[in-house]
């Protein structure tokens, strides 16, 4: 092998090696930090103070961004866990909202993506368009509708506010169907020439060759989902109703220390969720962009 071939190689192994620690950094810096007790917090960030507050040290000028901690406690797990339960309640405030979207916008999502892409009937394109725009329209613009809506049918302050859009949106329809357009249609006939319905055809042909694209759809849904604060802060006017992602700020200005402990139980069910379905969500998001 050619040593600028080796050069270039190494030069890009190392640069692959740096970005990758700069990216798992802000994670292991949070794991070994809720590892220290609440009073080492205070002294290191102390001087960044509090949003909107000056700073609340008058010994250091700057935070102390320390990767170890000079005593290994358990302390803010104690009292996310143990201590007060709210901080519980918060996390599955967020399970038993993003649990119900994902089921039913995969639900939905496949089953509209069957029919976009493998039947036919009139104006189907058109309609598919016009479904598809409400995908590129922001969420502020959805906004009003959606909370007149969410007025009109009483559901105002309960989960279901936030929970029925999620399941209709248009997302998941146009990357389900991405993939179903890549199937031959010659399955589908095979099928029904040995008396298959559109129910079985869905259920025994569709469902297996889209698996990976349905592993993709989940992911992206549940870091979505799972990361909103704008919903539950229009939609939940009660504060033990909402989900994490919005409490994470007041545990962070009210008690920083288990800002970083809180902030663990938040991560780690999106990364058990990557690691689980890495494969898939690779396989799904390399497929949907061939077929863009």
């Amino acid at each position: 092998m050619p040593v600028a071939n080796v050069l270039r190689k190494s030069a890009l192994t190392l640069v692959m090696s740096i970005i990758a620690i700069l990216l798992l950094f802000p994670i292991v810096i949070t794991f070994t930090n809720s590892l220290t007790t609440a009073k080492e917090i205070e002294i290191n960030y102390g001087p960044i103070g509090k949003i909107g507050e000056p700073s609340v040290s008058r010994t250091a000028p700057f935070a102390n961004l320390k990767l170890l901690p000079d005593k290994v406690s358990l302390e803010q797990y104690g009292k996310v866990f143990v201590d007060n339960p709210k901080y519980l309640t918060m996390f599955w405030n967020s399970v038993l909202l993003v649990v119900p979207i994902i089921a039913g916008q995969t639900m939905v999502a496949a089953l509209a993506a069957y029919a976009f892409a493998k039947l036919k009937f009139h104006g189907r394109d058109t309609l598919f368009l016009i479904y598809v725009l409400t995908m590129l329209m922001p969420f502020q613009v959805t906004l009003v509708p959606n909370y007149i809506m969410a007025d009109k049918l009483g559901i105002l302050n309960s989960s279901n506010a936030i929970i029925l859009p999620g399941i209709f949106a248009a997302f998941g329809v146009f990357m389900l169907r991405q993939f179903m357009l890549d199937i031959p249609y010659t399955y589908i006939e095979a099928a029904k020439i040995d008396g298959a319905g559109h129910g079985r055809i869905f259920l025994k042909i569709i469902l297996p060759m889209i698996k990976p694209g349905l592993a993709a759809l989940i992911i992206l849904l549940f870091v979505d989902y799972w990361n909103m604060v704008e919903q539950p802060l229009i939609f939940l006017d009660d504060p033990f109703k909402q989900p994490l992602s919005v409490y994470l700020s007041r545990i962070n200005d009210e008690e920083r220390g288990i800002a970083f402990a809180a902030s663990m139980l938040y991560m780690t069910p999106m990364v058990l969720l990557f690691l689980y379905a890495e494969s898939y969500f690779i396989e799904g998001i390399q497929l949907s962009g061939i077929k863009g």
